[in-house]
């Protein structure tokens, strides 16, 4: 399946189904009266987090969503029937932006949500609404709501809990294959790596998701390469491994280029925890890696490792330092969570004690008892 991060979709919602003007008329029955039902109520266009999803391919060839238009109300007091709605279902991790493709409306990030970007418009009211004492044969109905169209972007951003960056041809795509079972793209030239992979990494009994984007070079923010657009799916990544190849005598350099990208893009991917791998390490001296080790240390105080993706030297102490990271920041998460839901189920309490002694007392909040009337048997 071909992998698409990005969609721009046209949608519209159901328009209300209008009133009906209708009266009552059957024999013997001289003022029947009006009885014009109420119009159906329009369909709303939903998104929708579903699982088995990784791409927004689908809404490369439809790109057209409306949901049906209430139908109109009928005699008898026959009310309409509401318009379907139209649920685009999206991967996990999907944003969607107004047509200007900066405000944000939703982020989808578990699988079940649902929010509503276009709601159908309400259904006109009957003339049966409309009688009174002074005006018993109203002939008017209301129309129904007017639909809510316009144009909406999709944006996918991966959810991984380490992600993959470096220079092309740093041997990302190996290191992936080599501790997952993702089969990405591995060659001998750069670039062979055109859209993010994704692999389920397992270490000591314990997995993660480990995410591997297209190669960066300098000047990538700007355009050069394939630029940065993939870098928004490492977003959500709890902690970067930074792959340098051992075959570069410049690791230093190799290093400062990849994290001036990461600063000019922005979204505090600088600012997360990362951790340093030098590749190839096979095909190196001892001396040279630790020459290498020396030179990164002076640029840097993120933790180093000597690694190699073919024999596997090294991987696993990588692994184990990638999943402490993210096992801290899943308990961190979690106390969080904790502290959040036992705030509110205190304040929930304290709202019901409140009620509970307000009523068993029969004071008002201004402390006087409520008048009540007095029965006389």
């Amino acid at each position: 399946m071909k992998f698409l991060d990005q969609a721009k979709v046209f949608i519209k919602s159901g328009a209300g189904g209008a009133g009906c003007v209708s009266f009552r008329r059957e024999k013997y029955i001289e003022y029947g009266g009006p009885n014009g039902g109420d119009g159906g109520r329009g369909g709303d266009v939903v998104v929708e987090a579903v699982q088995g999803l990784n791409t927004l391919i689908d809404y490369r060839y439809q790109q057209h969503f409306k949901a049906k238009r209430g139908i109109h109300g009928m005699g008898q007091n026959r009310t309409g029937a509401d318009g379907q709605d139209s649920v685009l279902r999206l991967p996990v991790g999907t944003q969607v932006f107004e047509d200007d493709n900066e405000t944000l409306i939703a982020d989808l990030t578990e699988v079940g949500q649902r929010v509503v970007l276009a709601r159908g418009g309400r259904g006109g009211m009957g003339n049966a609404h409309f009688k009174s004492s002074t005006n018993q044969a109203p002939r008017h109905a209301q129309p129904g709501e007017d639909a809510v169209e316009k144009w909406i972007w999709l944006r996918l951003k991966l959810i991984a809990d380490a992600g993959l960056v470096g220079l092309p041809n740093a041997g990302k795509s190996t290191f992936l294959s080599a501790t997952s079972r993702a089969r990405p793209k591995i060659a001998d030239y750069p670039f062979t790596t055109l859209h993010p992979q994704l692999g389920v990494v397992g270490i000591d009994e314990h997995e993660f998701v480990l995410a591997d984007i297209p190669g960066l070079i300098e000047g990538a923010h700007e355009g050069q390469g394939l630029g940065d657009r993939f870098l928004g799916h490492i977003e959500r990544c709890r902690v970067i491994l930074h792959l340098i190849d051992g075959a570069d005598m410049t690791v230093a350099e190799s290093y400062k280029t990849i994290r001036r990208e990461l600063e000019e893009y922005g979204a505090g991917l600088d600012e997360k925890p990362e951790i340093i791998a030098i590749n190839k390490t096979d095909a190196l001296l001892p001396e040279f890696v630790e020459e290498m080790t020396a030179e990164l240390r002076a640029v840097t105080d993120a933790p180093i490792f000597a690694i190699s993706g073919i024999t596997g030297n090294g991987v696993t102490e990588v692994l184990r330092a990638l999943y402490r990271i993210i096992r801290e920041d899943r308990a961190r998460e979690d106390a969080e969570a904790a502290k959040a839901e036992a705030a509110d189920a205190g304040a929930y309490r304290d709202r019901d004690d409140d009620a509970h002694d307000g009523h068993d007392s029969g004071e008002s909040e201004t402390g006087e008892r409520p008048w009540s009337p007095e029965v006389t048997l």
